[in-house]
């Protein structure tokens, strides 16, 4: 039994014929009729008794209608648990790198969601870029403007980069940290090789790693400012502000443009990459 089949019970008794019936619930009159007979025989009672040409519901009917009526009030509640939340409802999935993710997405997520108890993100991390299908992400955040497609993009933010390098003279060359090849176009990789460094003996697209060897007082690499926080506070590294700035794209799949909880995100998402221009 399902609520398909209680509510042909309900719509027979208020409606009084199977005619009646089947045009409340938009399905054909003998749908009604055979769904009916099924269920009072599957109950083994009936449920209805024909009284000058109207369908009179039983002594064995009036109970099952009273606990119809109280799930279709359950029913109704359900419906109305958006309408309780005090703001948008909805699952958001965000796709970005792992620093975005944890260096300035997290630290700012709890009060979003605390003000906004409808909302839940899921946070979908990778040091690559995660595939943006409608199947797998909502939202995503890029560090590389990608070509177009089914969805629309705009610009987030553009993020200082900062360029390491011990304070002092160390005993040895310092290692320099590199990107990949296919990342020569970035802003990161063309100062690296202005500044003829030479060869690179540490390659990678994390930025975490560059940051731990960039720590380790012995290495030189660029990194955006929301991975600089404690270096930019080391005395013993010396950093200098590059010139050119990281453009942050933002895409946003269409169906979900004019979504409350997702332009409620976008503007979260927006001030993320705002408050870290500006700190409080």
């Amino acid at each position: 039994m399902n609520w398909d089949d209680l509510r042909i019970i309900a719509a027979v008794r208020d409606e009084g014929t199977y005619a009646g019936a089947s045009a409340r619930l938009r399905i054909d009159e003998t749908t009604v009729g055979r769904r009916l007979a099924r269920i009072q025989r599957d109950l083994g009672v009936p449920l209805f008794e024909a009284v000058d040409g109207v369908r009179r519901p039983t002594g064995h009917c009036e109970k099952v209608l009273a606990h119809i009526g109280a799930i279709a009030g359950h029913v109704a509640e359900i419906g109305r648990i958006r309408e309780s939340e005090p703001g948008p409802v909805g699952r958001l999935r965000i796709a970005s790198t792992n620093s975005v993710a944890e260096e300035l997405l997290a630290p700012r997520a709890e009060p979003f969601l605390r003000e906004n108890p409808g909302l839940t993100l899921q946070f979908l991390t990778s040091s690559e870029n995660v595939k943006f299908s409608r199947w797998q992400a909502d939202l995503a955040i890029r560090l590389r403007k990608p070509e177009k497609g089914d969805f629309t993009i705009s610009k987030l933010a553009e993020v200082k980069l900062y360029f390491f390098e011990p304070a002092e003279a160390v005993d040895a060359a310092p290692v320099v940290c590199a990107y990949p090849d296919e990342l020569d176009a970035i802003p990161e990789s063309q100062y690296l090789r202005a500044r003829r460094l030479g060869a690179a003996r540490c390659i990678t697209d994390n930025v975490r790693v560059i940051q731990t060897l960039i720590r380790s007082h012995r290495a030189v690499g660029v990194l955006p400012e929301h991975n600089c926080a404690t270096l930019l506070a080391d005395r013993s590294l010396r950093a200098t502000l590059l010139g050119k700035r990281r453009d942050v794209w933002l895409l946003v799949q269409n169906h979900l443009r004019r979504d409350p909880a997702t332009r409620l995100t976008i503007e979260w998402l927006r001030l993320c990459f705002r408050d870290l221009a500006h700190p409080r």
